[in-house]
């Protein structure tokens, strides 16, 4: 945490570090990799700090930004979460006070058969009673994007941000391809439950061969001509 973060942030910020070592002892953030943010207020995020291992992370290792930007919101020896425009997408178009970014081993190799280097493309899910961990007004069926891995973050945020602005409650999860999977909710403990059912929606679907074959045709693809 920057010096000029007041200490009323250190609460918040040891419960990102507690939910971030509970993922890291389940393989879902190896290393420095994924990151964990909580809205605060309608004005500042707290996101976990860039570079950090997930499974040693402290309270104070984290950074204060502003909500809509992803600014930080005072200068100090900690860099924001890379991925932190993507946190800022969500909060922007969402209700959601805390998002989960992790590199879950089926969600992602889900996010990597099914993905596009190019276009965003979509994950149709059917009648798994996992879906009701998902909060779906209709929980029988979900259509969640898998949004083309950029090497420019804020270029996947600007796709995140259109599409949520362009999607009716959509659904409260997305992947990214060859990437990983993003949750949000009201707060981290819905986050990570989210999470966790989507993972096992993968899983299962890799069990079973639920999944569309790893071909080029367009049949998974909701990209409009417009996105192109």
């Amino acid at each position: 945490m920057t010096g000029a973060e007041p200490r009323a942030h250190e609460g918040q910020g040891a419960e990102l570090a507690r939910f971030s070592r509970q993922l890291y002892e389940r393989g879902w953030m190896p290393g420095t990799a994924g990151n964990l943010s909580v809205r605060l207020s309608d004005a500042t995020a707290l996101i976990t700090a860039s570079g950090r291992a997930k499974g040693e992370l402290t309270g104070r290792e984290v950074v204060a930004v502003h909500a809509d930007s992803g600014v930080e919101v005072a200068p100090g020896p900690l860099r924001a979460s890379a991925e932190t425009a993507i946190h800022c997408a969500v909060y922007r178009a969402t209700e959601a006070r805390a998002v989960i970014h992790v590199h879950a081993p089926y969600a992602t190799a889900v996010a990597t058969r099914v993905g596009h280097p190019a276009r965003r493309r979509a994950l149709r899910v059917e009648r798994l009673e996992l879906l009701k961990g998902l909060g779906l007004a209709d929980p029988t069926s979900a259509a969640l994007p898998v949004f083309p891995n950029w090497p420019d973050v804020p270029r996947i945020a600007a796709d995140v941000a259109g599409h949520l602005a362009a999607t009716p409650d959509p659904p409260p999860a997305l992947l990214i391809t060859d990437h990983g999977v993003t949750t949000w909710g009201r707060d981290l403990a819905q986050a990570r439950d989210r999470l966790e059912c989507l993972e096992a929606i993968c899983q299962l679907l890799l069990l079973t061969g639920g999944l569309p074959p790893n071909t080029p045709d367009d049949a998974h693809d909701d990209t409009t001509d417009a996105e192109r």
